[in-house]
């Protein structure tokens, strides 16, 4: 039950229906998803594991605001690991892992076409997550997740309408997993930078004249 509290609660976040700042009363949430207290505050303490919630005292838990410095060393921190991880990927991808990552992309694909935000994403973090358990490392994954469910928060902007960008993030996507069918570790840690950069592209206006990667 706090698996699913909690699954429901971190969507809810990433896809704005709980706001920034917006307080997590633990007895409206139980009523809203039909569970007890328990596995509710147990959720709770898992969104604020993962940095999509914060516990200020005397008034309890609370969805994080959101902040572009926040998000820039965020994607530093992923710019790291998700190297480490698709260069792991690239040198162990076998064909099961590409029939994973291409049915992946045709999930986002049709999500997309639908204006299916919730599905949209699900496929979207189902493909890159297929690209990083290709890499066989745990521990990679247990880092990456909680860095990826944090700049999850921003991602509905990446998949609205944006022209060509978006033509690019599909592109960059398809890049990635055919440097890793062709076991190119060099070319693949290239196709993510570009493909991180290019998110930097989305938030013009908040960045300023600073890139993804520039403090």
């Amino acid at each position: 039950m706090a698996e699913a509290a909690l699954e429901e609660l971190r969507e809810a976040i990433i896809l704005g229906e709980l706001v920034p700042g917006a307080p997590l009363r633990l007895e409206e949430l139980a009523r809203s998803l039909g569970m007890s207290i328990s596995p509710i505050r147990e959720a709770v303490r898992q969104l604020e594991a993962l940095g999509l919630a914060e516990h200020v005292p005397h008034h309890g838990a609370k969805v994080v605001a959101l902040d572009v410095d926040d998000l820039r060393e965020l994607f530093e921190v992923r710019l790291a690991l998700e190297t480490l991880a698709v260069q792991g990927a690239a040198r162990r991808f076998d064909d099961e892992d590409a029939a994973r990552a291409h049915a992946s992309l045709d999930s986002y694909a049709t999500a997309r076409r639908g204006d299916d935000v919730r599905e949209a994403m699900r496929a979207h973090a189902a493909f890159h997550f297929t690209i990083y358990e290709a890499a066989r490392s745990q521990w990679l994954l247990r880092l990456i997740r909680p860095a990826w469910d944090s700049c999850e928060r921003y991602r509905p902007a990446l998949l609205s309408p944006h022209g060509d960008r978006q033509e690019r993030h599909v592109q960059l996507d398809e890049e990635l997993v055919a440097a890793c069918e062709a076991h190119d570790p060099a070319r693949a840690a290239a196709t993510l930078r570009a493909h991180l950069e290019l998110a930097g592209e989305f938030y013009a206006v908040e960045l300023g004249d600073r890139g993804i990667f520039e403090r």
